[in-house]
């Protein structure tokens, strides 16, 4: 039997902490599909082409396993999804108590629409006060956002 789990997220943009996460499901489940995703609650930075651009090219730059696929998605539930592709687990990371109290009704919601179910990865210490808007909001006032983010989306963010 092939375990699949998805990694759903906006990755707005993708940060070292989403790839930890990342690639720690890809040695649990057979097969993870990162899965960009809309938050409408949030205003993007990016469009979501660039975001799965980049998620691929840090993902092939970090050297994370071959059993990782990255796509995006953008209407129905996110159990759609699941069903979809025969994914049984999604794969959160959660950085605080936080995010565990954010996270936690949507998990019993998702399980109750779907019979999916909700991991939860701690983050790596190194990277568990990162967080997207963090980068964006240092990208935005000029900072160095290197040590949080892969090469890539440095590079991207660099770029005048």
């Amino acid at each position: 039997m092939n375990r699949i789990a998805v990694v759903p997220g906006s990755f707005d943009p993708v940060t070292l902490g989403h790839l930890d996460v990342i690639e720690r499901a890809a040695g649990i489940f057979d097969e993870v599909h990162v899965l960009v995703v809309h938050n409408p609650g949030k205003t993007a930075l990016l469009p979501v082409a660039q975001r799965v651009a980049l998620l691929e090219k840090s993902i092939i730059n970090a050297h994370l396993p071959k059993n990782i696929r990255v796509t995006s998605w953008s209407v129905g539930l996110l159990v759609d999804y699941c069903t979809d592709v025969g994914a049984s687990v999604l794969v959160k990371g959660v950085r605080s108590q936080v995010d565990v109290a954010y996270e936690t009704p949507m998990a019993i919601v998702n399980r109750n629409l779907a019979g999916v179910e909700t991991v939860f990865l701690l983050p790596d210490p190194a990277h568990a006060h990162v967080s997207s808007s963090l980068v964006r909001q240092v990208a935005g006032l000029g900072g160095d956002v290197r040590p949080y983010v892969p090469q890539a989306v440095a590079d991207f963010l660099e770029k005048p």
